[in-house]
């Protein structure tokens, strides 16, 4: 028994290890893409939209690449679009489908993504749409399929699930290195082709790592999954003996198959959990849905209008314009530094007794009350410091960005797996995100708007966004009264009971 639970510790910590280098060498990198442009437009992908001519010294000259640029951009809005929309398929495929069907299905859209890349070139450059949606889909469904590991660490539950989208968001650097290889003499078909040899890893992995199912929260005694998933279970068994134990009085016994077990257990849990439905039309959802899409749509415009901020406040310097852009590339990478954090937060109640009566729900969502006011509170810092038109103060704006890009999506995925169910994780999580998408779109009638009738001064735009930023504060204050009315109503249940007096048997 004592062998069995270090071998089970070992399988732990070794599938919260890898799926931790996953998520940081291959999950996120399409949020490294411009890096891989300056790449794509050396090897000459889309040259052809471009009037080019020979110079003096017999090379070629490129000039008026709008329409290059407009094709580049647009592979990544569709790309990145795809990336959180496509959620809220993957969360259904998830929940019905379970870990392993999942994960085979990123895998041979990632593998066809990086495949796709290593076979294009410049004539072939329209392959780049289907590459990078690919490699986005399967990213984010790698992310997903990793997140339900932090049930094997219930006291470290959302610390880890918060670190691995801190690794999803420092992954990006996976195309910074491709470019420094690159200007190394390395070509853009041998470093994708690596990738998709990595493919094999990721499959073994889901073999021996990763269960067929999903990890279930909490954790059954001897849990064990991988190359085990197929044998007996000692905990069923152990479980099913007493069953079979105890004794049925006046009625004649009837022994049921493994089949019926399961069925039994399966309706008794599901009228015990709350439906789909009831979760998706719950404050909760509603209150959450608002705290994620603002603070998204804040960032997504922040970049989108960045180059043209700092040239403006830079004053076309444009080797200061690049050293500032070169700043805000290097704050990215510490995304995975910064989601810890958060997930500490959320955590730290673990270890400490329960009030009477409460439960362990409850406890996650009190704590959670100061993770979503931290990230609401950086997230108006943040747009104030944009708001400002100071340059050196932009140091200060990219610090807090990354901040609070780490806290935004470690805190969505750990608030979504405290709120609503582990059965219906996969489609809230991936509703949210999707939905967000979409409204993530309102960046670019702003972005025309700064363009147009501001000629270029984004200042209303970023006040404007500032007073909306202050409707994320609805959210905490909603679960502190959700919080408050659950605490009101385990004391009136408490006073209730101690007020019951037993009848006087001697009477």
């Amino acid at each position: 028994m004592q062998s069995h639970k270090t071998g089970t510790r070992l399988l732990y910590k070794l599938t919260l290890v890898s799926g931790m280098l996953e998520c940081l060498c291959f999950a996120g990198v399409l949020f490294g893409y411009a890096s891989l442009v300056f790449v794509l437009k050396k090897d000459g992908y889309f040259s052809q939209l471009c009037d080019s001519d020979q110079d003096s010294n017999g090379t070629t000259a490129v000039k008026g690449c709008s329409s290059q640029d407009e094709q580049f951009a647009l592979v990544f809005t569709i790309a990145s679009f795809l990336n959180n929309f496509i959620n809220l398929f993957s969360g259904f495929l998830f929940d019905y489908f379970g870990t392993m069907i999942t994960r085979l299905l990123a895998i041979s859209l990632y593998t066809t993504g990086t495949l796709l890349v290593t076979i294009s070139n410049a004539t072939l450059s329209i392959l780049l749409y289907p590459a990078l949606s690919c490699i986005a889909v399967g990213g984010i469904l790698l992310l997903m399929t990793n997140m339900q590991v932090g049930n094997l660490f219930a006291a470290h539950r959302s610390t880890i699930i918060t670190l691995y989208s801190g690794a999803f968001d420092s992954s990006s650097a996976v195309f910074l290195i491709i470019k420094v290889l690159h200007e190394q003499g390395i070509s853009l078909r041998s470093s994708f082709l690596v990738m998709s040899l990595c493919s094999i890893i990721h499959v073994v992995r889901t073999l021996i790592l990763m269960p067929r199912t999903r990890i279930p929260y909490p954790l059954t005694q001897y849990y064990t999954y991988g190359l085990k998933c197929g044998k007996s279970n000692p905990d069923n068994v152990e479980q099913r003996m007493s069953d079979k134990a105890l004794p049925v009085s006046g009625k004649p016994s009837y022994r049921m198959n493994s089949s019926e077990e399961e069925t039994q257990v399966n309706r008794s849990a599901e009228d015990l959990v709350p439906s789909f439905k009831s979760c998706v039309l719950s404050w909760f959802f509603v209150c959450h849905l608002l705290w994620l899409s603002i603070m998204q749509l804040r960032h997504y415009l922040f970049i989108s209008t960045l180059n043209p901020m700092l040239v403006r406040l830079a004053k076309n310097d444009a080797d200061l314009v690049s050293h500032y852009t070169n700043a805000f590339a290097m704050t990215q990478l510490c995304g995975v530094l910064c989601a810890p954090w958060n997930g500490l937060i959320l955590d730290r109640h673990k270890g400490k007794p329960l009030a009477p009566g409460e439960t362990e729900q409850e406890a996650d969502l009190r704590s959670s009350l100061l993770s979503l006011f931290l990230t609401a509170l950086q997230c108006l810092l943040f747009s104030l410091c944009v708001s400002i038109s100071s340059l050196p103060l932009q140091y200060f704006t990219f610090v807090l960005q990354v901040i609070n890009r780490s806290f935004i999506y470690g805190g969505n995925a750990a608030f979504v797996n405290i709120a609503f169910p582990a059965c219906h994780f996969g489609k809230m999580y991936g509703l949210v995100m999707s939905t967000s998408a979409v409204i993530s779109l309102l960046q670019y009638p702003c972005f025309a708007l700064v363009k147009g009738p501001l000629d270029g001064d984004p200042f209303y735009v970023d006040v404007a966004l500032t007073l909306i930023t202050l409707l994320v504060f609805i959210h905490p204050v909603y679960v502190f009264i959700h919080c408050k009315k659950l605490a009101r109503l385990r004391k009136n249940r408490q006073t209730v009971t101690f007020d019951v007096k037993l009848p006087d048997e001697s009477a």
